[in-house]
């Protein structure tokens, strides 16, 4: 993701932080100095930001290792300030397995919650947990504090709305009945009622709750779409979307080559050969970067992308739509019999997946 920085690995996956979440970082020191806080108080205050990061850490991990169960890697992990993003290779498509990956990472907060509770002593009434929790975090609250924030985490993240992990639990239980793209449309449209009842009542209590609502909204019409996508694409292979004409450049030829194709030609990306064999792929944006920082007569191999994509011309499309949708500014050669004869991008893939949604429709209004 843009705008990450990577922080080590944990389990052999990468770990990334969004510039983001220092933002709110900052918004904690600030409301706490605002409030009057002590230096202590404030310390307190971040050191239990800084838990709930290792905790969303663990949330994350939990799905990732159920995941991995599957044979299903995840890519990266990645820290925002509203919780964490695990990037699978590939979603889980069996219900049983989905239903699993998705209740991981809540099971870790309530796992959490649970540990935590033996060491903590909860007040016997309402008014003695505010008199507590009064006064900011500090080392005689600390615990509690941690116990419910992961009870809100795990009660949060089971809200069936997308892109939450109850959405994911949702559709999981709904496609044990319906196919797995309309059990997307349902879950996603009860998602988003929910969503419109989170932005009402925002506008009249908390105004977060109007974040929230707009977030699953988003993140619910992206989900209907995804899955639109993939099911358009079952049954169709590469051979029916592959390139068979694409541009190519030498590797020993400099940059300003490139920039002539470019302006003169349709294509955007470019599949670099030396001795007719290819070495890497140059896009627009490798190109103008390379013009920025080197001028236009370094060679484009120093320039280029080295790390080829090789696809099977018989790879059934669903199984690669991640792959090919993620890389969205690279070109893949498709191969048959170890022979090159053709390429494809995301651009293709997509262009293709608009004309089949045209003809359906078409179909459903004939």
């Amino acid at each position: 993701m843009k705008g990450s920085f990577k922080l080590g690995k944990v389990a052999g996956i990468g770990l990334f932080i969004h510039w983001t979440f220092s933002l709110l970082l900052l918004f904690i020191i600030f409301v706490n100095y605002r409030s009057g806080y002590n230096i202590l108080q404030i310390t307190w205050s971040i050191a239990f930001i800084l838990s709930i990061f290792i905790t969303v850490v663990l949330h994350e991990l939990g799905h990732a290792l159920a995941a991995k169960n599957y044979g299903i890697k995840t890519k990266d992990i990645t820290l925002l300030p509203i919780g964490g993003l695990a990037r699978l290779e590939k979603l889980p498509e069996k219900p049983i397995e989905e239903l699993i990956v998705a209740f991981a990472g809540p099971m870790v907060n309530l796992f959490l919650a649970l540990l935590t509770s033996f060491f903590v002593t909860v007040p016997e009434n309402e008014e003695l947990l505010m008199t507590q929790l009064s006064g900011g975090i500090n080392s005689h609250n600390f615990l509690l504090n941690f116990l419910i924030v992961n009870l809100a985490l795990a009660i949060f993240n089971l809200i069936p709305a997308f892109p939450m992990d109850g959405g994911r639990i949702l559709r999981a239980l709904l496609a044990f009945k319906f196919q797995r793209h309309t059990a997307t449309k349902i879950a996603a449209r009860i998602g988003q009622l929910l969503a419109i009842g989170f932005i009402f009542i925002g506008f009249f209590s908390n105004p977060f709750l109007i974040f929230i609502g707009i977030f699953v909204i988003m993140g619910a019409q992206m989900e209907t779409e995804y899955t639109a996508s993939k099911y358009l694409l079952k049954g169709y292979t590469v051979r029916d979307v592959v390139m068979k004409q694409y541009q190519t450049i030498d590797a020993n030829q400099p940059i300003k080559r490139a920039i002539e194709l470019l302006l003169d030609s349709q294509s955007k990306i470019f599949l670099i050969t030396e001795n007719s064999q290819p070495v890497g792929t140059l896009n627009r944006d490798q190109i103008i970067i390379a013009l920025s920082e080197k001028g236009e007569n370094t060679p484009i191999v120093n320039a280029m992308n080295k790390n080829l994509v090789f696809l099977n011309i018989e790879t059934l499309l669903a199984d690669i739509f991640e792959l090919v949708y993620h890389n969205k500014s690279n070109l893949m050669l498709v191969m048959e019999n170890n022979q090159l004869v053709g390429t494809l991008d995301t651009e293709n893939l997509l262009e293709f997946i608009l004309i089949k949604e045209v003809k359906q429709k078409g179909a459903y209004a004939n």
